[in-house]
């Protein structure tokens, strides 16, 4: 066969899926020949179809090189579509050459086409492997020195982007179905294919997969995942290392590749990076295939941080949580738990640790070396799987991960060793690592080329899947030495088999514990089983329970409160804050004598001492009087009314939440606290308005009654000795502050004698006067003032107590009683209203508000910290969570059992409908 007719034959499956726009456009050759009407032309293309399991692409027996398509693959991706770029070009050539053969005649054109076409395709059949390994090398060849983006790499395979359209799925053309994701469920068999991405398998090795091995890896995916499961809950149960289930730690050097080894199992850059040390705390990694995430996403549960989709912000928020730690401090084994969710990733549990180092630098203390190595020799303990991370152009005697590895597992029982940088060293080399004797390794070494080269050809480099990109450079580098990593070698090799393995030791490891974890569980359900029942006589108790017993105790006591605090309480609390000012107004209008300076005292022409014995129609005394009440009844009573009584209840709300459950938990008390100031400040406006519209007749002509003048005369005495012993009280401290008796006696003399103009002082002089210094001068007025004030006082309850202050006639002379008799009157006429608007409406209206407010607060996981800020609720609640997980971890242990015994003939059932499938895809 010629070489003509073989590029015929090869190019034949591109033009049958050429669509019919792209065919008419390249009819109008500058050659001239095919028509755009010519009627054979649907003929001619129905002759161009292959059977459907024809080779599509046969190419010449020479060593195929696409490089010299790429200038002009460039030009027409910027002309066409770029998903039939590819395609188009081959189609060009063979209508090109064709129509200089055949000139102007379509009917000649068409029976040649049949002829070479049929041609063609028996020869193509009967050298179709050597055909196709011929293109297998010829394409790896061209791989080394171009690097295509994986959407590329399936157009020049014709595998198309994704099944629509031409040469999509139900399409002439159709490539392979993609692989299904996993929907295994409890008991069930995992669904074929679904490990294929997680895995990061391609087309070809998916392909490559017979049923029974994409069961297989499917089963061991699923059951893997269950075992993570089961691991999670033991790490909240806590307690010994026997229940528990190994992760992989990760170890290695600084600098032999650790990080990049970890991207690329996850397919993210995401690991901090810098040229100091960056690493300071563990990073509890958690790799979750999840089939239905659209995107990859990472979470931090202990921060709050879910479905983080930038993956250069988990690396920002890594690299903060590191650098948090103090430089002093060096490390830290408070571990960051970081969990990944993707349908590209496989269940794995991973630990990454700070990278050892040979000598600290002078910024770094010098313990640092030896406080790494102590936190790595924790983690690396058993039952942990060790991945002890090597780099190839390193000696294995100096790898400190496998010394460190080696003090831990002597027997390497389990350890895997991955030696990086594989590209940098000889390939016979690199396969002798491999093969190392010196350290034996039960779990064996693996290696892998985890960083891309950089990118010098047409195309960037890919950042949406790191993974794949990585396996297809290991693929060209290792595919290229098949005699030193081939099948055949024994070397296992590729961050995809890395992958693969990893989830096999993982789930090995579990496995062999499993029944050692089972028994452990057991015996700690049981001593949790009776524990719970000795201290707590099996009684239930949950975070809801336990606030709907507090919210029900509280509203009992408060309802007692309601009940006990009304109308009179009202009143006498208004009452006393209005005897107050009935103080106020009488200390400004009769008693307020300040001693400002020690400058003589000027007469008064109208003394308080002088009240008994004046004129019963003296006017200064009548303004006296009027004035006091005038002060007394526009004061403000409604606010002042509002305002006591917003601050009794609030006080006695408070009283009641410290004698309840409530005093243990700040957060829910200061939410019950406020709700009740909300609804008292929701309603103390519009009390305050009715009060004071109310009191208006009292403003202008308070109407007092003899009866109401007799209780004022009993009750002012009263006020007035309360005030007269607060005066007394006060002097006797300032005894204590200035030295005793003698001396503020010694300093009130002075001060006396300077008032009468004895000894002439002018002003206050900063040093003082008389030998005594200017505080104890102050000191001294101060004393005079309440002396003088108390004898005034005195005189006034006297005053009061007489014959003359019997009769309400005589108010001017006993203004006290008439003031406190408006006072009380004030108070009565405010207390009605405050009953019906404020104090009713607040028994009402706070139980509900409260169940709101604490509703709220709540929300978002708040119902489980209130319940454990109780210490004795919070050992009872965490009995009973140990218990009830102890039992969930028995019962998935179960459940794993019986899908393990159920997985063979569920396997074998499978299998077939996957046999089935795949030969239907070809026939």
């Amino acid at each position: 066969m010629s070489a003509q007719l073989r590029a015929v034959g090869a190019l034949a499956p591109a033009a049958r899926r050429v669509p019919l726009r792209a065919v008419r456009h390249f009819h109008r050759l500058p050659t001239g020949g095919i028509q755009l009407a010519d009627p054979a032309l649907p003929a001619f293309r129905r002759s161009l179809q292959f059977p459907a399991n024809a080779y599509h692409n046969a190419v010449i027996v020479r060593n195929a090189s696409f490089a010299r398509l790429l200038p002009k693959l460039a030009v027409k991706f910027i002309r066409i579509p770029a998903l039939f770029g590819g395609m188009m070009i081959g189609a060009v050539g063979w209508i090109q050459y064709q129509a200089i053969k055949v000139g102007n005649s379509a009917q000649e054109l068409y029976g040649s086409i049949v002829g070479s076409v049929t041609t063609a395709a028996s020869n193509l059949w009967d050298g179709a492997a050597d055909v196709a390994e011929q293109t297998k090398r010829g394409w790896e060849n061209t791989k080394e020195k171009f690097e295509m983006p994986e959407w590329l790499d399936k157009i020049m395979r014709g595998e198309g982007l994704g099944g629509e359209g031409p040469g999509g799925e139900g399409g002439p053309g159709a490539g392979p179905e993609p692989p299904k994701q996993s929907r295994a469920g409890p008991g069930a068999a995992a669904v074929a294919g679904a490990s294929a991405a997680a895995y990061g398998y391609d087309q070809a090795d998916e392909d490559d997969r017979s049923p029974e091995e994409a069961l297989k890896d499917d089963h061991m995916m699923y059951v893997t995942k269950r075992m993570i499961e089961i691991r999670n809950l033991l790490q909240k149960v806590g307690q010994t290392s026997t229940v528990a289930l190994p992760s992989i730690v990760v170890i290695g050097s600084q600098s032999s590749g650790k990080s990049s080894v970890l991207e690329a199992i996850v397919g993210h850059e995401f690991l901090p990076k810098g040229s100091n040390m960056i690493t300071r705390r563990p990073i509890e990694l958690t790799l979750v295939n999840d089939p239905d995430a659209r995107v990859d996403y990472g979470e931090f549960p202990d921060l709050g941080l879910h479905k983080v989709t930038d993956f250069t912000l988990i690396q920002k928020t890594l690299t903060e949580l590191n650098q948090s730690v103090p430089e002093s401090l060096c490390v830290t084994d408070d571990p960051i738990r970081l969990t990944i969710h993707s349908p590209r990733i496989p269940d794995l549990s991973l630990i990454d640790l700070p990278g050892y180092i040979q000598v600290a630098a002078e910024n770094q203390p010098r313990e640092l070396k030896r406080k790494i190595s102590e936190l790595c020799d924790k983690y690396i303990r058993g039952p942990n799987i060790i991945l002890a991370i090597s780099a190839a152009d390193t000696d294995l005697a100096n790898s400190t991960a496998l010394q460190a590895s080696r003090r831990v597992d002597p027997r390497g029982e389990r350890t895997i060793g991955v030696i990086t940088k594989m590209d940098l060293v000889e390939p016979d080399k690199g396969a002798a690592i491999l093969n190392d004797r010196q350290y034996p390794l039960r779990l064996g070494y693996v290696g892998v080329i985890s960083k891309l080269p950089p990118q010098r050809g047409l195309f960037g480099r890919e950042t949406g899947n790191l993974l794949a990109g990585i396996a297809r450079n290991e693929k060209s580098y290792f595919g290229s030495h098949p005699t030193e990593f081939g099948p055949e070698s024994g070397v296992n090799t590729g961050t995809v088999n890395l992958r693969k393995k990893l989830m096999q030791v993982l789930e090995q490891t579990m496995s062999s514990k499993l029944h050692e974890t089972t028994e452990s569980i057991q015996r700690e359900l049981e001593e949790t089983t009776y524990q719970f029942k000795v201290q707590y006589n099996e009684q239930p108790m949950s975070a809801e329970a336990y606030l709907a017993a507090s919210l029900d105790d509280f509203k009992h006591q408060f309802h007692e409160f309601a009940t006990s605090f009304g109308r009179p309480q009202l009143q006498s609390l208004l009452k006393e804050a209005l005897d107050q000012k009935v103080l106020d107004q009488l200390a400004a209008r009769y008693w307020n004598r300040p001693v400002e300076d020690l400058s003589v005292a000027l007469p008064e022409p109208d003394s308080i001492a002088d009240l008994p014995k004046a004129d019963p129609n003296s006017p200064y005394w009548h303004r006296q009087l009027d004035t006091a009440v005038s002060g007394l009844t526009r004061l403000g009573v409604g606010r002042l009314a509002a305002t006591v009584t917003a601050s009794a209840i609030q006080s006695h709300v408070d009283k009641l939440l410290d004698k309840s459950s409530f005093s243990k938990h700040p957060s829910a008390r200061k939410v019950i606290s406020d709700a009740a100031a909300t609804v008292l400040a929701d309603r103390s406006y519009a009390t305050s308005d009715g009060i004071e519209i109310s009191l208006k007749p009292y403003k202008f002509d308070p109407d007092i009654q003899p009866n109401e003048w007799d209780r004022g005369r009993e009750h002012v005495v009263g006020v007035l000795q309360t005030e007269l012993d607060q005066c007394q009280a006060a002097l006797k401290s300032l005894e204590g502050a200035v030295g005793g008796r003698k001396k503020l006696r010694e300093v009130m003399s002075f001060v006396d004698k300077a008032r009468r103009g004895d000894i002439i002082i002018e002003g206050d002089h900063p040093s003082g006067a008389g030998g005594f210094s200017a505080a104890l001068l102050a000191r001294g007025r101060e004393a005079v003032f309440l002396r003088d004030r108390a004898d005034i006082i005195s005189l006034r309850i006297q005053a009061t107590r007489s014959r003359k202050c019997r009769d309400l006639q005589n108010r001017y002379y006993c203004p006290e009683i008439f003031l406190d008799a408006v006072a009380t009157k004030l108070a009565g006429a405010a207390v009605l209203f405050l009953n019906v608007e404020m104090l009713r409406d607040f028994y009402a209206r706070f139980p509900r508000e409260v169940e709101a407010k604490l509703h709220e607060h709540m929300a978002a996981g708040g119902l489980e910290r209130f319940a454990r800020e109780d210490p004795k609720v919070r050992r009872h609640l965490d009995l009973i969570q140990r218990k009830e997980l102890l039992e969930l971890v028995l019962r998935k242990i179960e459940e794993l059992n019986r899908i393990a015994q159920s997985a063979p003939g569920a396997a074998a059932g499978q299998a077939q409908r996957v046999e089935e499938k795949r030969r239907r895809r070809f026939f």
